[in-house]
């Protein structure tokens, strides 16, 4: 692949940049659109990021998260002050292939959110903020988002709803300087994970360890969870890292227990 600055092709019907999905992902299922239909082979070097940036019409942050996108997904690389290559990976496939990688932009992330699950269902959402502040992080806080205690941290609880049925009831705490936006954000409609991926750089959620427990509730998470029988309540804390592997949300989700289904792989 040489560095001239040819036109982009068309994605194929279902591999389209949806606009939906944030820039980086547009981008980066662009560039891998780009490096498949031009024949790229195993080790040609990639134009430079100015280059890119200047194809794709944008930022440079945002055109090093959508090569860490497609690096995640084992189509390019990088190597220390020479540049991005091409792998097998990526030069073996063409879109539509049978066996062809899971392209960029199919999906955004790896960590799904509240909003993001709906979306994809089709159910609509809606959220009540119960609390928002910015404050100093706790010894216990820092230490599991590797923060310095007293450090800015942007804390949130919300209810949040499904078809107008209450599912749960969120605690939210993330590290401000992460993501400065979220202190001025109005999350009774905007999306926490949506205004993590518009930050400067972007804030990807990407692997998240969760444990989940289940126990009775209390009377207060009964009036706002409106349980008025014995529905049990489950109890799932998530934390959450970026592309980076630094932590990026602790959250503590209390569910109504008839409402919420946790589902997940296990790998060796």
């Amino acid at each position: 692949m040489t560095s001239s600055v040819d036109p982009v092709p068309s994605l194929p019907r279902g591999l389209l940049a949806d606009d939906a999905l944030p820039l980086y992902a547009q981008v980066a299922g662009r560039l891998w659109a780009d490096l498949s239909s031009h024949g790229a082979r195993v080790g040609d070097r990639l134009p430079s990021e100015r280059t890119l940036a200047t194809r794709y019409g944008v930022s440079r942050v945002t055109l090093r998260a959508a090569l860490t996108e497609l690096s995640d997904r084992g189509m390019v690389e990088s190597a220390a002050a020479r540049g991005w290559f091409v792998t097998r990976h990526a030069a073996a496939t063409k879109p539509g292939d049978a066996g062809t990688p899971e392209p960029p932009g199919a999906r955004s992330h790896a960590v799904e959110g509240f909003a993001d699950y709906a979306a994809k269902h089709g159910l609509t959402t809606r959220s009540r903020v119960l609390h928002s502040a910015v404050r100093p992080a706790t010894v216990s806080e820092a230490e599991k988002l590797r923060i310095g205690p007293g450090a800015a941290l942007f804390e949130m609880r919300r209810l949040r709803y499904i078809d107008e049925q209450v599912v749960v009831v969120e605690h939210n705490r993330l590290p401000l300087a992460l993501c400065p936006a979220l202190a001025d954000t109005d999350f009774t409609t905007a999306s926490l994970f949506a205004t993590l991926r518009k930050a400067d750089p972007p804030q990807l959620p990407r692997v998240a360890e969760y444990s989940v427990e289940a126990r009775l509730p209390d009377a207060t998470e009964r009036e706002l969870l409106e349980i008025n029988d014995a529905t049990p309540v489950l109890l799932a804390l998530q934390l959450a890292y970026n592309q980076d592997g630094r932590p990026l949300e602790l959250t503590l989700a209390i569910y109504r227990g008839d409402r919420y289904r946790f589902q997940g792989s296990i790998t060796s």
